[in-house]
């Protein structure tokens, strides 16, 4: 039997390392001391051969670590590193249990240790799995049992994470033909230490019996394995995407190079240029993206001392730290570094799609049997061909000779349905230097961009497949610095430029009546008609000034006046397009921060957009520019708010601002309560319409009247009522309190709400003339729908214990007012003003702050302690972002406009705040 040998000998190894060899594993030195120790198979023995290979281990860990975090970016060093020092750990344990602790017999068996998996490509991270397979010629002999177990124990006691099998070469085959996830394993099986000649008898065994068969069976397998993970991971553009595992990550590298190796036999990345899979270009993004990948997950595996593969917002923060990130122009450097990730991992995607269709070329990945049988092949244009069902360039030089052809690629594959073949799209990328400024203003490139998006009905495809070419921020250079850019915030689901493409996705989808039921106002008025070019202008830039210290609204209005007439936009177009960027989170703004059943907030926003037509625009830009921010975004109570401003706006352009008035409003809403109460007595009515002042009458539909009016009837003075009522209409559930008023009833309620984890997105507090309040809370349950039926006893329970001094919320709160770790890394700067223009008879409290269960409570409860009358709040919340707006008086009815009196006020909001956030941290 051969001795143990390690992979390459130092000197080899070297050059590949992050620090001296010497530094990581010095095997001379470890094997003497191992020696030293080892003289029996006792407990003592035992525990004294893993002491010194600990302490061996830690330095060399040290050693690697200090060198990684010198050069933060060389993944392959570190990766080759932990590799080396796992080498020489199983040499040593190999070594001394062979030769001391079981001997081994003169009839022994070969023995030989292969690393499989990631550990047998030589790519590991600090806490990578260490995959090893015993392997043996026949059976597995007594002797080589207690080898393998003696092995095993040793390295378990080192902390390794080791999986391993014991086998036979013949084993080997029959399994990885009956196991794919085994023949992947094997495919990059290398040997360790231990038996040479067994090692390569095993190498010659698999290339003969199991990798010459051309792989479409191993092929398909990884194909659907990809799909699959693909799936559960979600897109590339997840904001806490999976290095490892999710979209336009290592492991979709991993899997294209497993395919190559197993067709083209290579050995190296590097081959798949000589193989032809990659131009030389291609390789080196290959390269970058693959380093880049491997150097984030070594840093998460050490800054988190376990392997961590999820890069959670927390981590995104230390990771970007870790490599040496900087703030830049306004931008956190945790925003800088997501970008580069992002990027990378598009790439990523962009040669996996290459790559696939070169084995559709070769005929190893097979082709769907419906679409093989019910195709219908489109007419092309000149200059085209169709291969594999995908446009294909005919001729590269002719095809260059006019720069527009580069977009008439996007617009031939829309007008066919067909997709672009990888071929062409290497074409143009290879080549976005002729889009120039002469094609820019170019009328043809012009008509052709805009039909992209007006025309074919699929603008997502071709914006998408643009954008990932570089080709739209090659036509758009303005558009370059979003390509990829993260918002660090767990509002927004993707990338700017994804949910730019995203927004228009959704136009598409409302113009072909896709939502119709969902989006009845925006379908109504796209069916009407609008200037389709100013809207989906207006979406393709209305974030194209994020990223940078301005206000992106401004700046990106700014950027419309040079981009919109370059489109070939007429100014009347251009003017539209840059009111409509400048004020895009106007709409929103106001249904969700402020009272839309106030007049004066109607009134505002009708004089600020000033025609229908502009509203119309605005209302349409604004619904798809929330849907765009995440599949979860839009939900009904968003769409009523809209929808309620949006009719409420139109009706005041239309019949003049003087109809919005409180009196008509009461009137009005008077009458609809004697028509909903068909079976009460007049003079209750009569009661009932007398009870309250105008605002309670303008504040709320009709359906919450009712029940306040059913709460209020035959009510005693000291007598609590409760109406809980799912409001699915709203995904919210309606809470209507009536008691005697007494001071800090408002705070109370809040603080019962948060016990029980409701989200209150909107409250109103009115008291009645003969002395009751009636406060309604609008709450949702932590997954932002209105509460189960099942749910609403325990809700009534805690409120009524609460109100009665069984509970105090303040002190209840402490253990559940907590921040999560994940959510910490986010800065929310704390902003408070005062508006005293915005409504009539309130002043307006915006604070704009970081959201936490426990915060509407400590907000209400400072101002019930300011003696503040607070007359109904609006929460609009935006991830870890949270803007509550009180609409208050003072003591005596009055609005705040003491400069002092706001300063008292906003000081005491900031010290609750501070307060809070220390609890949530503690």
């Amino acid at each position: 039997m051969n001795g143990p040998e390690t992979l390459l000998p130092d000197a080899a190894l070297a050059p590949r390392l992050g620090a001296e060899a010497i530094e990581i594993y010095d095997h001379a030195t470890v094997d003497a001391e191992i020696a030293a120790v080892a003289s029996d198979t006792s407990a003592d023995a035992r525990a004294a051969i893993v002491q010194v290979l600990r302490q061996a281990q830690t330095k060399g860990r040290a050693a690697i670590a200090e060198a990684f975090a010198a050069a933060p970016f060389d993944a392959t060093a570190m990766t080759a590193s932990y590799t080396y020092l796992t080498d020489g750990m199983v040499k040593s344990v190999l070594n001394v249990t062979t030769r001391t602790l079981y001997p081994a017999p003169s009839d022994a068996a070969a023995l030989s240790v292969i690393g499989v998996g990631g550990y047998g490509r030589g790519e590991m991270a600090p806490f990578s799995d260490v995959d090893l397979l015993f392997l043996v010629p026949a059976k597995i002999t007594p002797w080589a049992s207690n080898v393998i177990e003696a092995m095993l124990y040793i390295l378990w006691d080192l902390k390794l994470k080791v999986g391993h099998s014991s086998r036979t070469i013949r084993d080997c085959v029959q399994l990885a033909k009956e196991d794919y996830t085994i023949q992947t394993a094997l495919l990059e099986h290398r040997y360790v230490c231990g038996d040479v000649e067994l090692a390569e008898t095993l190498a010659d065994a698999l290339k003969r019996d199991l990798f010459s068969d051309g792989g479409p069976a191993f092929i398909e397998a990884k194909l659907a394995e990809r799909d699959s993970r693909h799936l559960k991971q979600g897109q590339r553009y997840v904001v806490e995407p999976n290095v490892k595992e999710g979209k336009g990550g290592l492991r979709d590298l991993q899997s294209l190079f497993w395919i190559a190796k197993y067709i083209h036999g290579v050995e190296h990345s590097a081959d798949l240029v000589t193989a032809g899979v990659f131009r030389a270009e291609e390789y080196k993004t290959f390269q970058a993206a693959e380093n880049f990948l491997w150097a984030v997950r070594g840093h998460l595996h050490l800054l988190t001392k376990r392997a961590t593969e999820q890069l959670t917002f927390d981590m995104q923060v230390t990771v970007a730290e870790a490599m040496g990130y900087e703030d830049r122009d306004g931008r956190r450097a945790v925003e800088v570094f997501m970008q580069a990730y992002f990027r990378h991992a598009t790439a990523v995607g962009d040669l996996t799609r290459i790559f696939l269709t070169k084995l559709e070329d070769m005929h190893v990945k097979s082709e769907p049997l419906l679409e093989r049988l019910f195709r219908r092949r489109p007419k092309i244009k000149n200059g085209y061909l169709v291969v594999h069902n995908r446009i294909a360039i005919e001729n590269d030089a002719v095809f260059l000779s006019a720069p527009l052809n580069m977009l008439r690629l996007f617009e031939e594959a829309l007008r066919t349905g067909m997709l672009i073949h990888p071929d062409a799209m290497r074409t143009v990328k290879a080549n976005l230097h002729l889009i120039n400024d002469t094609v820019r203003t170019d009328p043809e490139a012009q008509r052709i961009f805009l039909d992209l998006m007006l025309k074919h009905g699929n603008p997502e495809r071709a914006l998408r497949r643009m954008n990932e070419l570089g080709m739209l921020a090659a036509f758009i250079p303005e558009f370059e610095p979003i390509v990829a850019m993260m918002q660090f915030n767990m509002y927004h689901s993707y990338t700017v430029d994804e949910h730019t493409i995203q927004t228009i996705a959704n136009l598409a989808r409302i113009e072909k009546g896709e939502l119709e039921e969902e989006l009845p106002v925006v379908s109504s008025i796209l069916k009407r008609g609008v200037n389709r070019k100013i809207l989906y202008v207006a979406l393709l830039l209305h974030d194209i000034g994020k990223g940078r210290p301005e206000d992106h609204s401004i700046l990106g209005a700014q950027i419309v006046r040079k981009v919109a007439p370059r489109l070939g936009l007429k100014q009347e177009e251009v003017d539209t397009v840059e009111w409509l960027v400048r004020y895009h989170l106007v709409m929103s703004d106001m249904a969700q921060k402020r009272d839309i059943a106030d007049p004066r907030t109607v009134r505002d926003f009708a004089k600020a957009v000033e025609t229908v037509k502009r509203l119309d625009l605005l209302c349409a830009l604004t619904v798809c520019d929330i849907r765009g921010v995440g599949p979860d975004t839009w939900n009904n109570w968003k769409a009523v708010l809209i929808r309620g401003l949006y009719r409420q706006t139109h009706r005041a352009l239309e019949t003049g601002l003087e109809d919005l008035n409180r009196t008509n409003r009461g009137a009005e809403a008077k009458k609809t309560l004697r028509a909903a109460l068909p079976d009460w007595p007049k003079k209750a009515l009569k009661v009932e319409t007398a009870r309250h002042y105008d605002p309670y009458w303008q504040g709320m539909h009709v359906t919450a009247h009712v029940a306040f009016a059913n709460l209020l009837r035959d009510i005693e003075p000291d007598e609590l009522r409760i109406d809980l009522h799912p409001d699915e209409d709203r995904d919210a559930t309606r809470a209507c309190f009536v008691m005697s008023d007494h001071h800090g009833v408002f705070s109370r309620l809040a603080g019962a709400l948060a016990l029980v984890g409701a989200n209150v997105v909107d409250a109103r507090s009115y008291t009645s003339k003969d002395g009751y309040i009636t406060d309604a809370f609008w709450i949702q349950d932590s997954e932002g729908n209105a509460y189960e039926a099942s749910k609403l006893p325990r809700l009534r329970q805690m409120i009524e214990k609460t109100l009665r001094g069984e509970v105090i919320a303040r002190d209840a709160l402490k253990s559940r007012d907590k921040v999560k770790k994940r959510e910490k890394a986010f800065r929310v700067p704390t902003s408070i003003t005062f508006d005293n223009d915005g409504s009539e008879i309130y002043t307006i409290i915006e604070v704009d702050t970081r959201d936490r269960p426990g915060l509407l409570y400590d907000l209400a409860r400072t101002l019930a302690g300011l003696n503040v009358y607070i007359a109904n709040a609006v929460i609009a919340t935006y991830g870890e972002q949270v803007v509550d707006t009180f609409y208050v008086k003072d003591m005596f009815g009055l609005k705040y406009y003491s400069e002092s009196k706001q300063k008292t006020l906003e000081k005491r909001l900031r010290e609750a705040i501070l307060e809070g956030v220390a609890r949530a941290d503690s």
